[in-house]
């Protein structure tokens, strides 16, 4: 009887849950609208919505997005308004301190109110259609809401808002690279830190007397202060595009991969919009209105990440006469302080104060201490100031029918820098890097610079004009990933933080390859596994004599090997595990309790030692450490997947798992309601897996790659291929949870169009 009685509870309590799902049919009264909106959904999730103006469809969506993805959505606002504790308790009081520090909801305060009024009217619709689906709602709501014992407030624009401040975050974290280089300067020699980084400047690394000042700065501290980052193990995304010449259909192609971390629900939600005026198609983020890659019927574009370099930490003086104030270039100045308080599940409200200099935040107060001066580190960011109209400009993206209509539209983009490609139906192709990216008087912000004296100040930003831009380039193509998108030569300072070229290299090459492009062969570049990493360093690190006959065998391996890191094959796991302990052997020693925070392949470092800078490698040499670092990794591969290398396979070690932020860190769901999926690929090649191999219980797990594909060719946009992962919904209980898993592994994508099979929900106004 008790045995019946709780599986009759437990199936009580699932059928409550799955009333959690979307209404995806029938008709819908709601207040708002001005005219019916018809909202169909194809086998996958995935809707269309058609409207008469922007303002319906911008409800729909908001209505659709909370229908699938509200928790993930109020995770995101708590997240950037600093209210995480309120579920979390203590333990997220990091990241609220941060957040707030920072100022992220204020900033997106600020911004709301420098919108267009027309823009406004899209932000306070797509808002109400959220707060409609709360409102409209009879059944359960999303499980995670009674794990964490809270229900969602009503939405307002700011919430939407503060999603392009976390993306600012995530995607301009250089402040993050300062901070970790100063700790390592506190340890090791500038000509060090030439070797670990060889993208270094020539210059000296320094400001000009202030060695002693670094030193005493509270490094370490203020890296244990700050919660986990945005960090990832290798930043990548790719887009290309190629002219109507450069096609089979005689229109441009352009195709768009972005990358970022792995995560259940997935960043992206793919929909489609009509309205009279217009057609749209592409990803959507959850929270905010924007089709935010994609294409109409006239136009398409493409993002990645450019890393231009956008922040800047200032080592700042306490007048010595009073501690309110702080020095400045025409004397001391007071401190902007405010004050504020942080409720806590389960606790005491935390109050606490934050100061800004005319920088920014002071964010070395979150350390609790300064240097023994009270010198104080301070964030400058160019996604803090109070005139970012960036949704502007991706409100009108989308909008443009021609080059010039699309770059008057990215006038207004201030964060983050991406390179933006474009392509049209007239036949065109274009490329442009906006962003508010500064003008240092001094200094190009690789290290924290002395704030006091102005000479590192920021005097201005980089001209609109003069930012990297391409139209109908004579190569008839556009590439880029990540790498280096300027000359040595060019007028400004952009970034020092390219990543390595290898994966633009490659698709240039296989564009080149293959003169006459199609949506086929885009396809294949997405899925391309070759590592010209394992290319340029395999000749350096084959050279060692291997220790036995199993060494042997190993190298024998790799050098038979073509690159490809495909699942199938062990070659891939034996080539990154020897390079992990490689890594460990040349810089572990060296750098002490930082190495953890360093540790990755690090291709260029590795190279940099193994042809310049050999005493590196200890008092064996070279070859020894080669040798004795094979040995170790083909130890440990022995140990984690047995001593037989013929049945070792990279998709054993390199799988992608799409975490849930929730039901992944509980042992009874984690293994059910984690998707999970062998993948190919590796930290450069174009079909990205990057991973941690600082984890040493999965060294190799894929943790970050494409989690959006699109491809379009302009002959017929309503073709277009797009593909999201792990499948449209956040709820565990959908079957849309993870059904587009296998599919996105394996290079194949949806479309929009003639497919209603989801069903047809009609939402009309009263």
């Amino acid at each position: 009887m008790v045995l019946a009685l709780a599986v009759g509870a437990g199936g009580m309590s699932y059928l409550w849950l799955r009333s959690s799902l979307p209404q995806t049919k029938g008709q819908l009264v709601l207040p708002g609208l001005a005219a019916e909106v018809t909202v169909t959904r194809d086998a996958h999730g995935i809707p269309t919505i058609t409207a008469q103006n922007d303002r319906d469809a911008a409800y729909a969506l908001g209505f659709l997005h909370a229908q699938d993805r509200l928790y993930a959505m109020d995770l995101m606002r708590r997240y950037g308004a600093g209210r995480l504790s309120e579920w979390f308790g203590a333990a997220a009081l990091p990241i609220d301190r941060f957040t707030r520090t920072l100022g992220l909801y204020r900033a997106a305060q600020q911004q709301y109110a420098g919108l267009s009024p027309e823009l406004r009217a899209v932000f306070d619709a797509y808002a109400a259609g959220v707060n409609a689906f709360l409102a409209a709602r009879r059944g359960a709501l999303p499980p995670e809401y009674y794990l964490v014992g809270g229900a969602p407030e009503p939405w307002t624009a700011v919430d939407s808002l503060v999603w392009g401040k976390i993306m600012d975050l995530q995607l301009t974290g250089n402040f993050r690279g300062e901070l970790q280089r100063l700790r390592m300067l506190q340890r090791i020699s500038p000509g060090d830190l030439d070797v670990l980084y060889p993208s270094y400047p020539d210059d000296a690394p320094l400001p000009s007397g202030e060695r002693a000042l670094l030193d005493r700065l509270p490094a370490d501290a203020l890296a244990a202060a700050l919660p986990p980052g945005a960090d990832v193990p290798e930043r990548a995304s790719n887009n290309w595009a190629v002219s109507g010449r450069r096609s089979q259909s005689g229109k441009p192609i352009i195709a768009n991969d972005t990358h970022l971390d792995y995560s259940s629900p997935g960043t992206w939600y793919l929909a489609r919009i009509k309205t009279p005026a217009l057609d749209l198609a592409g990803v959507t983020a959850p929270g905010a209105p924007f089709v935010v890659i994609g294409h109409s019927d006239r136009i398409a574009w493409a993002f990645t990440t450019t890393t231009g370099d956008v922040e800047d930490l200032f080592i700042e003086k306490p007048d010595p006469a009073d501690p309110d104030r702080y020095l400045a270039p025409g004397g001391s100045l007071p401190f902007d302080v405010r004050q504020e308080e942080i409720q806590v599940r389960d606790g005491k409200p935390v109050s606490f104060t934050i100061r800004s200099t005319r920088h920014g935040p002071v964010i070395s107060d979150l350390a609790g201490l300064n240097a023994p001066g009270g010198e104080m580190l301070a964030l400058d960011a160019t996604w803090l100031g109070d005139d970012d109209r960036t949704p502007e400009a991706i409100w009108r993206l989308g909008r443009a029918a021609n080059w010039g209509e699309f770059v008057a539209a990215l006038k207004d983009w201030v964060a983050p820098q991406q390179n933006i490609l474009y392509a049209d139906s007239a036949g065109h192709i274009g490329f442009f890097a906006p962003a508010r990216v500064p003008i240092r008087a001094k200094g190009d912000g690789w290290l924290p610079a002395p704030g006091w004296s102005g000479d590192y100040d920021w005097t201005g930003y980089i001209p609109f004009g003069d930012l990297p831009s391409a139209f109908d380039p004579p190569s008839q193509r556009l590439v880029t990933a990540n790498n280096r998108i300027v000359p040595k030569n060019y007028g400004y300072f952009l970034s020092r933080d390219w990543d390595m070229p290898n994966r633009a290299e490659r698709i240039a090459a296989l564009l080149d390859r293959d003169p006459m492009q199609s949506p086929e062969t885009a396809a294949a570049i997405q899925g391309d596994t070759v590592s010209l990493m394992a290319h340029e360093l395999l000749p350096l690190m084959l050279l060692t004599v291997p220790s036995d006959p199993r060494a042997r065998a190993a190298m024998d391996r790799l050098l038979a090997w073509d690159g490809s890191m495909d699942r199938d094959k062990p070659e891939p796991l034996i080539f990154s595990a020897w390079l992990r302990e490689l890594n460990r052997a040349l810089f572990a020693d060296k750098l002490g309790p930082y190495f953890a925070d360093y540790w990755s392949l690090r291709p260029e470092a590795v190279r940099a030692v193994l042809t310049s800078h050999p005493d590196w490698c200890g008092a064996g040499g070279c070859g020894s450490a080669l040798s004795q670092s094979l040995d170790r990794a083909l130890d440990d591969l022995s140990s984690r997947y047995g001593s037989d290398p013929g049945v070792w396979r990279w998709g054993k070690a390199h799988y992608a798992a799409f975490e849930h932020p929730l039901w992944s860190k509980l042992p009874q769901l984690r293994d059910w309601l984690t998707p999970v999926i062998a993948a190919d690929g590796g930290i450069d090649t174009v079909n990205a897996g990057a991973f941690f191999v600082g984890d040493d219980d999965a060294p190799f797990a894929d943790r970050h790659g494409p989690v959006m594909r699109m491809i379009v060719d302009m002959a017929e946009p309503d073709a277009a291929r797009f593909m999201v992962v792990p499948g449209q919904s956040g709820n565990p209980l959908s079957r849309h949870w993870d059904d587009l898993l296998s599919s996105w592994r394996d290079l194949d994508y949806v479309r929009f169009g003639g497919d209603t099979s989801g069903g047809t929900l009609v939402l009309t106004p009263p």
